[in-house]
């Protein structure tokens, strides 16, 4: 997080505090009808590949809790063009930066809605695929507040698209885990060498917030899967600033440090990732086909190359 981003933060953060304890502390706001509440996926950060459910949902908001990992960009192009724009507020979570309390979001969405606002948090990827989603429903839900959830694609099924590799494929991996390598505070975290098991099963690994972790991760996983099992690491996925790398599971760690790849960052584990390079293969192979097969009728036609009138003289 810039220092400018921070001190952002931190002075809407306290603007918010004292909102709060105004909701909080109003008597006339257990008068005014209850509003709403809807945790909205964002998707992976392109515009594009925002749900219509999402954009609507964002302009009929009054009050707008953004996550720190939805792009301005996306932000402005869900709310062009309307006369009456929600109050934005960033609520920003990223791991290893100053965050926004998680309890503090779940006050400041309750005491909003209370007092009839519509409020949307809006989150990166999907609310239910580690976004605490559940968690801020059973708060919500808890004080009778109406409460929705509209998905968004999350940036593990981004990133692998970004890349041209299917997360499942009859001939590779009849199924994927996804799997984040960042536990709750004391915690436990993923035994992965149990889910280096399933993925020698036939199983496709999607794995969220794993880079800080990354030699825990390749530990675990060697112990159930072979060396050569192919890797895809992508950051940024859906944006301009998409990076990507593909290794091996024996040269992750030091193949990702050396690229520099940082989070938010998706890593995708299996032999699909193989699909990429077989698609290019026959990608290749087609082009080459489909030239030799110019060739061969350019040599067959007669005269190829002559005007008819030569085409006659020879013939005489």
């Amino acid at each position: 997080m810039t220092n400018r981003t921070q001190a952002l933060s931190e002075s809407t953060s306290r603007a918010a505090t004292s909102r709060l304890r105004a909701l909080s502390g109003s008597a006339g706001a257990a008068r005014r009808p209850v509003g709403d509440c809807a945790l909205v996926g964002a998707g992976p950060g392109d515009p594009q590949l925002l749900t219509l459910a999402a954009l609507r949902a964002i302009r009929r908001a009054t009050v707008l809790l953004v996550d720190e990992l939805v792009p301005g960009e996306l932000v402005e192009f869900a709310l062009r063009g309307l006369k009456r724009r929600p109050r934005i507020v960033p609520v920003g979570k990223r791991g290893g930066c100053a965050s926004t309390p998680q309890r503090f979001i779940e006050r400041l969405m309750a005491a909003e809605a209370l007092t009839g606002q519509r409020v949307v948090r809006l989150k990166g990827g999907d609310p239910f695929i580690f976004g605490r989603g559940g968690e801020e429903v059973q708060a919500l839900q808890a004080q009778g507040i109406p409460t929705r959830v509209v998905n968004g694609i999350t940036s593990g099924l981004a990133a692998a698209t970004g890349l041209g590799v299917p997360l499942t494929h009859r001939a590779h991996a009849q199924g994927v885990i996804f799997v984040t390598g960042h536990a709750k505070s004391g915690g436990s975290t993923p035994d992965w060498a149990v889910l280096a098991q399933a993925a020698a099963l036939g199983l496709t690994l999607v794995v969220y917030m794993g880079v800080a972790q990354v030699d825990q991760l390749h530990a675990g996983l060697v112990q159930g899967l072979p060396g050569t099992t192919p890797v895809a690491v992508v950051q940024h996925a859906s944006l301009p600033q998409q990076r990507e790398l593909v290794t091996t599971l024996a040269e992750l760690p030091r193949a990702l440090r050396d690229a520099g790849l940082g989070s938010p960052a998706i890593m995708v584990i299996g032999e699909v990732v193989n699909a990429r390079t077989l698609a290019a293969q026959a990608q290749h192979q087609l082009h080459q086909a489909g030239h030799q097969t110019e060739q061969s009728a350019q040599a067959v036609t007669p005269g190829a190359g002559t005007s008819a009138p030569q085409r006659a003289r020879r013939r005489a």
